[in-house]
Parts: C-alpha cells; structure tokens; sequence
C-alpha cells in the first residue's frame, strides 16, 4: 500500500511540475528551467524558490521546493498543509491577496515585492516576484504560482 501512495505522489509531481514548468513559458514566454528527463529533480533543487497554491477557498499550498522550504522554515508536509495566507503577516495579508487578485485577472504579475514570514516568525523581503496562473491540460484554472530569487533576511 505504502509503494503505491509513493507512486501516485510521484505522479503527481511530476504532472504538477509539468503545469508549473508549462504556464510560467506561456505567460512569460521564456522557459523557467530546461526542459528534459530530470526537470523535476532540477526546479525542486533549483537555486530561487517555487511555490504554488491550489484552489481551495483559502488556498493551501501543493508545492514548495527546497529553496521555498528552507526559507519558510518548512519541510514538504508541514508547506504542504499550510494555507498560502500564512506565507504573510497579518498586516501584509490585504497587499497579497490585491496581487493575487490581480493575477487572477491579468494571468500574470511581474514584479512583485513584499514581506513574508517563516514558520519560526523570521521575516524576509521578496523582490522581482513572478506570479502566474496554473491551468492544466483542458485550460481548468489550478491555482497561482510564484517564483523569486530575490530576498533579504530583516
């Protein structure tokens, strides 16, 4: 049972990297990484961080590599249960849903700056975000992603 569990969250994975690998090229025309045989492993282990939320009334995120982990204070399990609200202090939370709002319209934001918050309450300062929408194959909405490479710890 356990091997089979394993499976389908490989599965997962991989289909989730290819939506996010595939609509960061169509909003912003330029590849995110290169495409190949082990582009899972290599935006998992990639030097700026990923994330991406699904579409949950208040959304939790499915997705976090290990740059995004370290920088929340998060392993996999702990993001991956976490409402994506939480990514902000409360005073922040107003300016992040205005910019997610605003992607949900545009499909896209391309230089987002704010200050987010890891799980021991360390605070850090993001710019030159890029936010995008997730659809998968059959154009369904999935939810929003983000990358930066840009942060300072305050």
């Amino acid at each position: 049972m356990l091997s089979h569990s394993l499976s389908r969250t490989k599965m997962d994975l991989i289909a989730h990297t290819k939506h996010l690998l595939e609509n960061y090229q169509r909003c912003f025309e330029t590849p995110l990484i290169e495409r190949g045989e082990n582009e899972v492993m290599e935006l998992m282990a990639a030097p700026f961080a990923v994330l991406s939320h699904g579409t949950q009334d208040d959304p939790i995120f499915n997705y976090g590599n290990l740059t995004a982990q370290v920088l929340f204070e998060m392993d996999w399990a702990t993001l991956t249960a976490l409402p994506s609200r939480y990514s902000a202090e409360p005073m922040h939370r107003d300016e992040r849903q205005q910019l997610l709002n605003e992607v949900t319209s545009k499909g896209y934001s391309e230089n987002y700056r704010g200050i987010r918050i890891s799980a021991s309450g360390r605070r850090f300062y993001i710019d030159s975000a890029r936010i995008w929408t997730l659809r998968n194959e059959y154009d369904a909405y999935i939810g929003q992603a983000a990358i930066f490479s840009d942060w300072q710890w305050l």
